[in-house]
């Protein structure tokens, strides 16, 4: 409805109610006025009839004059609105005599009995009556009568209907004469109020309906107006107030479903890592829908080195631009820092949409946003910026989506860094070890396979050397780790020196070093040897308490294929050696003899025959190692070990489990561990999960997993409490088949662990071809994180890595509380060491509790 139509009906209705109600309430008055008037004439007339009738009487007159009085009366109204009738009483019809006069009715009667004066009131006439009361005069003429008593009654009779009807009449004749006047008043008004309202209206609507973007709302200026009314021009107010707040908070559709998209875009796949270049191409063509951007760039430093800068451009650009940009970038890296002293980098230029616009761009014209970041662990930092039109920066939502695109340039470009980084490290720590920078011992397997694979082609021979640190222990515990790590970093550099050119050094764990000699006789094995047990001897390590530490080595060596034709062979025979070295007064080369070499492969056979004897005879004993929850200190899981119960002693599994794996019963190793190992833990009441070994050997026979399924299930323990650890003891030939028999387990609803993360090539393998829910680290970058940087690198490194990828951690070799400590700050998961427990054959409470000091 139009305004002006609303004012008009309103209008109307509100006349329509003031009239009736006018017309009402003056017909209430004049009725009153009426009313009252007819009672107080009709009073004076009775009190007139009854003074005259009294003065007569007193006169002493006569009945033709009395009955002519009455008579006079009663005709007096004839031809008026006012009646007067004299009625006589009963005492007076006694001694007078009945005149001609209507009945008495109630009202009369009532009148004369009480001596009351009564006044009835219709809506046609006012009636008053008023009785004639006797008193001491009358009782000369009405001897019969007593005073007080009524001798008759005085009614006088008004009529005001007529009057009424009157009134009436006149006052519809006059509110008709008012009523075009008002009309016209009031038309005259909702003209001019209509015009004042519909003039500003329709001015805002056509400022309004330009109005397309928000762009076209800044542009939006309403000018004040006077409506003429103090709430229309407040309503102007608080529009043009409204106005203002809209212009700082409003946003394109567009640009809020850009920043929808760049929210999505905030989740990094691996493809985006391995494409990000593309990415970024694409984000810059989505950009280009919302605003101007004619170029994006970053560049990123890890530790030293200094990363290509990628400059991406939405077309063709010209030379000249491309200067300009280059240029611009450079000034914006001297301005930050961490960048000034940059020297030459390579610079990559990609175009997004080869069949867009030139771009060419003159020196107002280059308008760079940039935003940085710098962490420190990885030590990565970095710049990313966007090239927009300088009018752009100004825009504050624009703004705002340029800010929101530099987040989005870091998070992609930022992440891709920062995973090249972790995965440099992982790679780099996954062949060497993190504090001798020596090959690790699952670098020396590879390459010892290597090495026999090419001697067998070739038909050459080549050595590998056992070392062992005699008393290195005493180190340790005189001196402190730090003493102990520095002493072990110059001895690897001691031994290094007095290897050949292309011998191989491994630090196979602890204080023990291997080392292959490709194409060696047995002579130019021993002499190896001896240069480095004489390089060791002239070492000396001076204490921060200016202690001076020597130290000497047992070796141990063996010869391809003079002693073994296989890797795992060679290093036993050598371990058998470098013990006979120790035994014979340490700081020795264990040189073989035919008799050794007999009596050593004696000793193989010998073990053989115990594990199978074990075995029958069930005397391979489950023990437990508990697993800490870091973040509750309770013991949520056991790792179930392996142990030979031999004469009262107990052998450790590194002593025999090769050797089951060389005889082919690892399978049935396991099985009854496992077995054994289910029944044990649920006798004690254990109900958290179980982590068991598995060994990739036992794969390859067809019962493993028939033997498996049947023990889990006869133990009536939940698979979901199982998790199996896939172990790097040897080389899986056959990915595909360990993969399928994963697969298989998981589906089963078992949980799958990589034990000794980090420590082989094999291990990021497993990660991204398998359903990993746990990765235990290898302990020695945890026993050494609190002394080297590398190690907690490292250790870091994989905890970011397995919280992007959804899997918990455990961490090995927790020996200290101090280690403990170190680990709940870096929010790793769970724990297992000699600190929380050592490995035994029954369990320990779950409400753990730190050993005593």
């Amino acid at each position: 409805m139009r305004i002006n139509r609303f004012i008009l009906a309103t209008s109307a209705v509100v006349a329509a109610l003031f009239f009736g109600g006018a017309y009402w309430s003056l017909d209430r008055v004049f009725d009153n006025i009426v009313r009252t008037n007819a009672a107080r004439a009709s009073d004076a007339a009775t009190r007139i009839t009854f003074a005259a009738m009294y003065q007569l009487m007193s006169q002493g007159w006569s009945r033709s004059q009395a009955d002519d009085f009455l008579r006079g009366m009663a005709s007096s109204g004839d031809g008026s609105s006012m009646q007067v009738q004299v009625y006589r009483g009963p005492l007076v019809v006694d001694v007078y005599g009945v005149i001609a006069q209507p009945d008495l009715d109630d009202a009369l009667r009532e009148a004369m009995a009480s001596g009351r004066s009564l006044r009835i009131d219709s809506s046609e006439e006012a009636r008053h009556i008023y009785p004639l009361i006797a008193d001491e005069r009358c009782l000369k003429c009405h001897a019969n009568a007593t005073p007080g008593v009524a001798l008759g009654a005085i009614e006088v009779r008004q009529q005001y209907a007529g009057l009424l009807a009157d009134a009436r009449r006149e006052l519809l004749l006059a509110f008709a004469a008012m009523l075009p006047l008002a009309g016209l008043f009031a038309g005259a008004a909702v003209w001019w109020v209509g015009r004042r309202i519909e003039g500003a209206v329709e001015s805002l609507q056509e400022e309004f309906e330009k109005v397309g973007a928000v762009a076209d709302l800044k542009a939006l200026a309403v000018a004040e107006r006077d409506f003429g009314f103090v709430e229309l021009n407040r309503i102007d107010a608080a529009l043009r107030a409204l106005l203002g707040k809209l212009r700082g908070i409003a946003v394109d559709k567009e640009i809020l479903t850009f920043e929808i998209g760049l929210l999505e875009k905030f989740v990094i796949t691996a493809d985006v890592v391995r494409d990000w270049r593309e990415y970024v191409c694409r984000l810059l063509i989505d950009i280009n829908g919302i605003l101007p951007a004619h170029t994006l760039f970053s560049i990123f430093k890890i530790d030293d080195e200094m990363f290509d800068l990628e400059v991406f451009w939405f077309g063709p650009v010209t030379a000249e631009t491309k200067r300009r940009m280059e240029h611009y970038i450079r000034e914006e890296l001297l301005r930050t820092s961490s960048f000034a002293d940059s020297g030459a980098f390579a610079i990559h230029h990609h175009i997004a949409n080869s069949d867009g616009p030139l771009v060419e761009l003159s020196e107002d014209e280059v308008a760079v946003r940039v935003k940085s970041f710098f962490v420190d662990k990885p030590k990565i930092g970095g710049i990313v910026g966007i090239g927009v039109h300088a009018g752009v920066l100004d825009d504050e939502t624009r703004y705002l989506v340029v800010e929101s695109v530099l987040s989005t340039l870091l998070n992609v470009v930022g992440s891709v860094k920062a995973i090249y980084k972790y995965t440099r490290d992982l790679e780099y720590y996954a062949t060497r070890d993190p504090l001798t920078d020596l090959f690790n011992q699952r670098v020396f397997w590879e390459l010892s396979s290597y090495e026999v694979g090419r001697a067998q082609r070739h038909g050459y021979s080549f050595g590998l050397l056992l070392i062992d640190l005699d008393n290195f222990k005493l180190v340790n515990d005189n001196h402190g780790h730090a003493v102990g790590d520095t002493y072990l970093q110059r001895f690897a550099r001691q031994v290094q020196g007095a290897l050949r050119d292309g011998d191989i050094l491994a630090r196979y764990g602890g204080d023990e070093f291997v080392a292959l000699l490709p194409e060696a006789t047995q002579e130019t094995v021993v002499v190896v040897a001896q240069r480095i047990r004489n390089a060791v001897e002239q070492l000396e390590i001076v204490t921060p308490e200016g202690v001076r530490l020597h130290g000497t080595v047992s070796i141990g060596l063996a010869v391809y294929p003079d002693h073994a034709d296989s890797t795992k062979d060679l290093l036993m025979f050598a371990d058998n050696m470098m013990y006979r070295a120790k035994a014979a007064g340490k700081d020795q080369v264990a040189v073989p003899s035919q008799d050794d070499v007999v009596e050593i492969f004696r000793d193989i056979s010998q073990k053989s025959l115990m594990v199978i004897e074990a075995i029958e005879n069930q005397r391979v004993v489950p023990w437990f190692q508990p697993i800490l929850d870091v973040g509750t200190r309770q013991v949520v899981a056991y790792e179930v070990l392996s142990r030979i119960s031999l004469e009262g002693q107990m052998i450790r599994a590194d002593e025999f489990v090769e050797i089951a794996e060389k005889i082919g019963v690892i399978h049935r190793l396991d099985m009854l561990v496992l077995e054994r190992a289910l029944a044990s833990l649920s006798k004690q009441g254990h109900d958290g999960e179980i982590f068991v070994n598995l060994s990739p050997r036992a794969l390859v026979f067809s019962e493993f997993a028939r033997d498996l399924r049947r023990i889990i299930a006869a133990s009536d323990v939940a698979p979901e409490r199982i998790v199996f650890e896939i172990t790097e003891r040897d080389t899986v030939k056959n990915l595909a088949l360990l993969e399928r028999f994963l697969l298989d387990l998981k589906a089963d609803g078992f949980k799958l662990a990589i034990d000794d993360f980090g420590s082989g090539f094999s291990s990021f393998h497993y990660l991204r071809r398998f359903p990993i829910d746990y990765l235990k680290i290898e302990g020695d970058f945890i026993a050494n994180m609190l002394n080297s940087d590398k190690d907690r690198t490292f250790v870091t490194s994989i905890r970011s890595l397995a919280r992007e990828m959804g899997i918990a951690v455990v961490a090995e070799y927790v020996e200290s509380p101090e280690v403990l400590h170190e680990l709940e700050r870096m929010e790793i998961h769970r724990a297992q060491g000699y600190y929380i427990g050592r490995p035994a054959p029954d369990v320990i409470a779950r409400d753990w509790l730190p050993p005593a000091a």
